[in-house]
Parts: C-alpha cells; structure tokens; sequence
C-alpha cells in the first residue's frame, strides 16, 4: 500500500506553495489539506502544536513543518529521482545559505510592500531591488540558481516573484530595467509545470491583496 502524504496549506502562502512545488517535482501524489487559518483544523493543531501554522507535511503519520526543512526531507525520502539539493557539500552549503537569505530579507521586505504605508512601502521596494541584485549576481548567467538543474534555491525565492508581479500592478514595483536575468530566469520557471501548477495566479493574489486592505 502506498504511504500516505497530505499537506496542510493555505492556498496564498508562498511557503504552502513550496512544498507544492517540491512534490510536484518529483512526481508525488498527496492528499491536499487548505487551512482556514481563523478557525485551524484538529489535525493543524495535533501536528504543530507549538507553532499551528502551515505548511506541515504529513508522512507516515508524523509531521515535518517549515517549507524548507519539507522541502529538504522530501529530497531525502524520494530520492530516486533529479536532487533538488546539490550533493557537493559547498553548493549545499550555499543553497541553503540563499534560501535563509530568501526566507530574512526578501520576505520581509516583501511584507512591508504588502502590507505597509506608503513610506514603508517605498523603504521596502528599495530593499528589495538591493536584495533582487544580490540574488542577479548569484545567478550569474546560469539557468536556474543550481545551474541547469531547477532546484532548493529555485523553489524557495519563485513564490515570492509571482508575489513582485502583483506589487507591480498595486505599488509600481518593476524589476526589468534593473534585474532582467533575474526576471528572465523567473519567466522560465513560470513555464515549468510543476510551478504554474502550484503558484496562485497574479489576479489571485492581487485579489488577497485587495481583501486584506479592505478588513486592514
């Protein structure tokens, strides 16, 4: 019998749609959970009840949380197919090293342009322009951050770009004219299937935006 894997999720949380990314990756069926955040299930608050947020994996019973460490434990699990981690321990090393970079600076400069006044918000799309070349000069000319091989890095940061699409249509936030190989390289994994697949569509998350300014 196959093992069991759900995933409990919220459908516009850039970590939920990591892990959807991973398992869409490497091919594995899975029991699909959304969240209503206001009013969590039983099965949230069992499996994390420290911190009760999403997304928490669930496999054979037992909980894994955090979109990277899942992301992480199902390279280790499934790993009959392509790595989503280099083995080489430096490019490890620094695979995971952006990935922390992604989870500290992008996300919260991303939040201050989501939810910010307008001085918060400006503050923010200037930090994320400064964060955006950092990660530009990281990918160089390759075609994914991994090289040629779509990976951790990859997973972690393209939620947050479908997130700079829609901050382009409410807060005139544009990357071409200062990163253009960091938005060509978000535009390929746009088209990968197991990406479009996960990720909300921009008019989706553009409508969040707008329900969470309305009850703000």
């Amino acid at each position: 019998m196959a093992e069991e894997v759900i995933l409990l999720d919220y459908w516009p949380s850039p970590f939920g749609t990591r892990a959807r990314i991973a398992l869409a990756e490497k091919g594995i069926s899975y029991i699909h959970k959304f969240e209503d955040l206001p009013n969590k299930s039983p099965l949230l608050l069992k499996m994390n009840p420290v911190h009760q947020k999403v997304p928490v994996l669930v496999h054979k019973d037992k909980p894994v949380c955090e979109s990277d460490t899942i992301i992480q434990y199902i390279d280790e699990v499934w790993n009959q197919s392509i790595p989503l981690l280099p083995s080489e321990p430096h490019q490890r090393y620094m695979a995971r090293f952006l990935v922390d970079f992604i989870n500290k600076k992008v996300y919260e400069s991303s939040i201050k342009v989501w939810m910010g006044a307008t001085e918060e918000q400006e503050n923010g799309k200037k930090e994320l322009v400064e964060w955006c070349k950092l990660l530009e000069a990281e990918l160089g000319n390759k075609l994914y951050f991994g090289g040629d091989v779509f990976g951790f890095v990859d997973i972690a940061l393209v939620p947050f770009y479908n997130w700079f699409i829609v901050f382009k249509k409410f807060a005139n936030f544009n990357l071409e004219t200062e990163c253009p190989k960091l938005v060509m390289w978000g535009n390929r994994c746009l088209n990968r299937d197991s990406v479009s697949k996960s990720l909300p569509t921009s008019e989706q998350v553009y409508q969040a935006y707008l329900e969470f300014k309305r009850g703000w």
